[in-house]
């Protein structure tokens, strides 16, 4: 054991446990609650959201990847389910043809149309509602500089990305 290690105190350790709980808790919900109303998962939900926003409803695939943080082998797998499901489609890019572009079927758009009323509900209530607004605030902070933390020590998210 390192003497050097500075341990958790049991308060520390009772919001690192609840912490923990509510990442893995709440992703979990987040997808069953998809699923339920829309029959997405929330990966799913996350690329059509972005698309959503895109001028004309279409992005290069690298920029979906970068936007969300992903690796651009997780995305490539998605989007051939995604495809396959008739949600999206993909076309070489015509200004890089070592590129695709992506953009929502009409059958994406109908699903992501019918799907975010259900989520932005479930982010509300499950999010917003039960906090206050100085709350709300303190969890921007909290969450902003354990982001900021993680990713100076070169460990958040698609950190080996190319773009």
């Amino acid at each position: 054991m390192n003497s050097e290690t500075r341990w958790l105190d049991d308060h520390e350790q009772e919001i690192w446990r609840a912490f923990r709980e509510l990442l893995w808790g709440f992703e979990s919900a987040l997808d069953r609650q998809l699923q339920r109303d829309s029959d997405l998962s929330a990966v799913e939900y996350s690329v059509l959201a972005s698309l959503s926003e895109a001028e004309e409803g279409v992005m290069r695939a690298r920029d979906i990847a970068q936007q969300l943080d992903w690796e651009r082998s997780r995305l490539s797998h998605l989007l051939k389910r995604m495809e396959a499901r008739g949600l999206v489609k993909r076309v070489t890019c015509p200004t890089d043809a070592r590129g695709f572009n992506v953009s929502m079927t009409e059958a994406g758009w109908h699903v992501i149309h019918q799907a975010a009323p259900g989520h932005v509900t479930f982010v509300r209530e499950n999010v917003f509602d039960p906090l206050s607004a100085a709350e709300r605030e303190a969890l921007l902070s909290a969450t902003t500089k354990i982001q900021q933390s993680v990713r100076d020590a070169g460990l958040w998210g698609n950190t080996g990305k190319t773009s």
